[in-house]
């Protein structure tokens, strides 16, 4: 790796940048000129890791282990996290480690005190399909923008299934489940439901049947099992353990790996849900939570106008709750520039330069750094696996020098523990009962199937007297207390933002 000026000034001056006296994640050790320096450690620290962050690199360079190595560290200094597994092989962050040589040779290499240790852990499945505890969510609290993610809508249509939404919400009926949505739009797709389509401005018939269509064809694909009761509560990622651990929330998404667009767009509805029910706490001593959100580029693809601009304003707002989120992904290219603005934690492993869209997204890497002693195009295509180049805040919020760094070797297993292992976390988790069992109550379905052969219009659902102030601050969260206390359809009014989303009255 070429580098510039005197070796020894420079590694000096690289590691005081690092020298932070609060604390703080250790990383690994400095590389320079091909060597580790254990005396120079990298490290982020603790209060800036809800400024966000990018971790990023080619296949194979090391950033699972990068994400478990810094999921271990912020359970042992009481800090939740969630980490999305794609791939399946996190389980093994709630067994201890194995000292193989590698493992040795990397501690001693970068001044590690490696211990074995497993970590407080609590596995989900997008519902129910796959191990883990099932993770549902209503249509109603999913909301249009997320769902016409999923169908793969086109823009008018979106705003169509908007109205259809508002439709449900005027009239009473509760989309918890797909085929409430489905029965909603096939009524007014009717010779029964014209009447009202008419009075929905800006919906027709035409584009009403496409959005059924879309739906039928996404449940005749398996989709159904995600939507319905009992919803998750993410409050749940919020947790510590006993022994004041954060507990580690692993979505287990290897049986839903070949549908893209269902997992990342769910992942984006845990993080609104976490948006809409934290309170502000501004800046703290450490975050509430840690969210990495893998294969971010799922995210973004083919996504709408109004889809980017509710993910850049929940990433920027989100901050202030005390929820760090970290985007994963092989180049910061795949993330759009006005998200990619607010992510202050950069971590970037090896990158590849075998053809010239390579080249470019590496030059492209290369700018959004900040200058540094380093050839970083040599650098970035020369790094081994476990090594990347590191920025993160200081305590004081400014960028830190380029670090070129030698990762520390996580303590927990690298490799997924076994099934029956797994299967066993899973049964025993304090969750599973809440969540294990699908509920099917009445809903839109229902009161369309129920109501008058003569097609009379649905009439709207009255609206439940509204409690006392008190009454609604006593609740877990001021936007869940407000919609599930006062009436259904004022509730999420209320709530609905953003993406579209609104907790349903429960």
């Amino acid at each position: 790796m070429s580098t510039s000026g005197p070796t020894p000034d420079a590694v000096t001056e690289i590691a005081a940048g690092y020298a932070f006296t609060g604390p703080a994640l250790d990383l690994g050790a400095l590389l320079w000129d091909g060597a580790a320096h254990p005396e120079a450690a990298v490290r982020i620290p603790l209060p800036v890791l809800n400024r966000h962050g990018l971790v990023a690199g080619a296949t194979g360079t090391g950033k699972t282990k990068t994400l478990q190595l810094i999921a271990e560290q912020l359970s042992a200094q009481g800090v939740p996290v969630f980490l999305a597994d794609v791939k399946g092989d996190l389980s093994g962050i709630s067994a201890p480690g194995e000292a193989g040589e590698k493992v040795q040779a990397r501690a001693a290499e970068v001044g590690q005190k490696w211990t074995p240790s497993g970590f407080p852990a609590d596995f989900y499945a997008l519902g129910g399909i796959g191990h883990g505890i099932p993770v549902r969510a209503t249509v109603t609290s999913f909301g249009p923008v997320l769902l016409a993610k999923v169908l793969q809508l086109n823009p008018t249509q979106e705003q169509s299934l908007g109205l259809i939404f508002h439709y449900a919400d005027t009239k009473g009926l509760e989309l918890l489940d797909l085929k409430d949505l489905r029965a909603v739009v096939a009524f007014l797709t009717s010779d029964e439901g014209k009447t009202e389509l008419t009075n929905i401005g800006g919906l027709s018939t035409a584009t009403a049947g496409v959005i059924l269509r879309s739906l039928t064809a996404f449940e005749a694909q398996g989709m159904s099992d995600f939507f319905g009761e009992p919803e998750f509560d993410t409050a749940d990622f919020l947790r510590t353990a006993p022994d004041g651990r954060g507990i580690v929330s692993v979505l287990e998404l290897p049986a839903v790996q070949d549908k893209p667009q269902l997992f990342s767009t769910f992942l984006m509805w845990l993080l609104a849900d976490l948006f809409h029910d934290l309170p502000e706490i501004g800046d703290a001593d450490k975050p509430r939570l840690v969210f990495f959100f893998d294969e971010a580029h799922l995210l973004f693809n083919g996504a709408s106008k109004a889809f980017l601009d509710s993910i850049t304003q929940t990433v920027r707002l989100i901050r202030s709750k005390g929820v760090g989120v970290f985007f994963v992904t092989q180049t910061p290219k795949d993330v759009p520039a006005d998200v990619l603005a607010q992510l202050g934690n950069r971590v970037q492993h090896a990158l590849r330069a075998f053809t010239p869209d390579d080249q470019k997204a590496l030059k492209a890497t290369v700018k959004t750094f900040p200058n540094s002693a380093y050839d970083l195009e040599e650098l970035l295509t020369s790094l081994g696996t476990g090594e990347a180049v590191v920025t993160v805040l200081s305590e004081k919020g400014a960028p830190t020098p380029v670090a070129a760094t030698r990762l520390r070797a996580p303590e927990s297993l690298m490799g997924p523990v076994e099934a029956g292992v797994l299967e066993r976390a899973v049964a025993g988790s304090v969750l599973y009962g809440r969540y294990a069992q699908a509920v099917d109550r009445e809903s839109a379905y229902e009161k369309l199937e129920q109501r008058p052969a003569s097609g009379a219009a649905v009439e709207p659902q009255r609206k439940k007297e509204a409690p006392s102030m008190v009454e609604q601050v006593m609740g877990s969260g001021m936007f869940k207390s407000l919609a599930r206390s006062i009436g259904t359809q004022l509730g999420r009014e209320i709530t609905r933002s953003l993406f579209g989303t609104a907790r349903r009255r429960r």
